[in-house]
């Protein structure tokens, strides 16, 4: 079982980038002011997400597309196609952003994930397509990605809700005793 997990992880970058970003966000946290609050703890979770997941994700696609077309439609179970090109610049603006939201707020987190989502699972479904349609079961078609292309973007957008969930908590807290003075009358205008 450890056997199989291992080669997992090092045989699909997605799965892969996504473990070396959980031991980015655990690092990080070892460093962080103790006691940690759940903001800093979800923000480390987040951040390094979107480096590793989204941002070096998305550069090494641009990569595979580009440099190694020929292996990569192999490994999809396609032939190479002029269209990896246009795939793999589509992946060069989403690593990016992803690089850039590494340490940006949460709007632009949302704005980042957008797109490589709705590109992942657009991807899961041409995936399933192609599997009942031509049995294309080959490893890049049929195997791992296929189950990262549809958690990757729940992974990411259950981040971001839990760090929009804390914000709203923390807000809450901030405000409560403002308005509890005001009410009472103890808060000057």
């Amino acid at each position: 079982m450890i056997a199989s997990l291992i080669k997992l992880i090092l045989s699909n970058p997605s799965v892969s980038l996504l473990v070396l970003g959980l031991i980015g966000s655990l690092v990080s946290l070892l460093f962080k002011k103790r006691p940690r609050s759940k903001s800093v703890i979800v923000e480390a979770f987040v951040a390094y997400f979107f480096l590793f997941s989204i941002g070096i994700g998305y550069l090494n696609n641009f990569l595979m597309h580009v440099v190694f077309a020929e292996y990569t439609a192999k490994f999809i179970g396609w032939a190479n196609s002029p269209f990896q090109l246009e795939v793999g610049f589509a992946s060069l603006g989403m690593g990016v952003t992803g690089l850039i939201a590494f340490r940006k707020n949460l709007t632009f987190r949302l704005a980042t994930l957008i797109t490589p989502a709705f590109f992942l699972w657009g991807a899961a479904g041409g995936h399933i397509y192609q599997i009942f349609k031509t049995h294309n079961m080959a490893p890049g078609n049929a195997g791992a990605i296929l189950w990262t292309d549809i958690l990757l973007p729940i992974i990411g957008f259950s981040l971001l809700y839990a760090q929009w969930k804390i914000a709203q908590l923390t807000e809450f807290a901030t405000q409560r005793p403002k308005k509890a003075k005001a009410l009472d009358g103890t808060c000057k205008k």
